[in-house]
């Protein structure tokens, strides 16, 4: 997605050989041009599938998420990290490391928002070592319901979280695939 890239290019932050700040369009403010833009995209690769749901997980993933859902004309759904006070008790749960972030969290989704009949399109911002999708994979399996694909925004190929997924057999689409950081420059795929 060249305007995707574009962005990239213009405000994207080389931190490392393994991190990219991108806090200007997708991790702290959004550009809802953009959002719209790959939200768009996303619908049009997944829209035979028969999308019931999208699901993410929160808070990065929720712009791009709620646009696709929007185009799609379906709910979204989010992953929340800590449990609320007054959330329901039955909840699907799954622990994951945050590469990102540098730590272990819990992730819920209650049980009142993903059942056996929903055919879910799991989306989010961006996917390194893939822990976060994984465990957003074995949350919609234990609830029953179909996962018709990923969406990504950027994915980083030089780590393993995509590949990994790929390799279960789940449909992987990202919208930019980084082939390295080194030198402190963004190369694409």
């Amino acid at each position: 997605m060249e305007l995707l890239k574009q962005r990239i290019r213009e405000v994207g932050i080389v931190l490392s050989d393994e991190v990219l700040k991108l806090d200007a369009i997708l991790n702290h403010a959004v550009d809802p041009v953009l959002t719209t833009a790959m939200g768009r995209e996303f619908a049009r690769l997944f829209r035979e599938e028969q999308v019931t749901k999208i699901l993410t997980i929160e808070s990065s993933g929720i712009p791009i998420a709620f646009a696709a859902a929007q185009e799609l004309g379906v709910p979204l759904v989010f992953a929340r990290r800590k449990k609320p006070l007054n959330t329901d008790t039955e909840t699907y749960s799954e622990r994951v490391p945050s590469f990102t972030k540098g730590f272990v969290t819990d992730i819920m989704v209650s049980k009142e928002f993903l059942d056996e009949a929903d055919r879910v399109l799991l989306i989010d911002d961006l996917i390194a070592n893939g822990a976060a999708a994984r465990g957003l994979i074995r949350i919609i399996r234990r609830s029953g319901a179909s996962l018709v694909g990923v969406g990504i925004a950027v994915e980083k190929m030089f780590q393993p979280g995509g590949r990994t997924i790929r390799d279960t057999g789940v449909r992987v689409e990202s919208l930019v695939r980084i082939a390295s950081l080194a030198n402190g420059e963004v190369q694409f795929e």
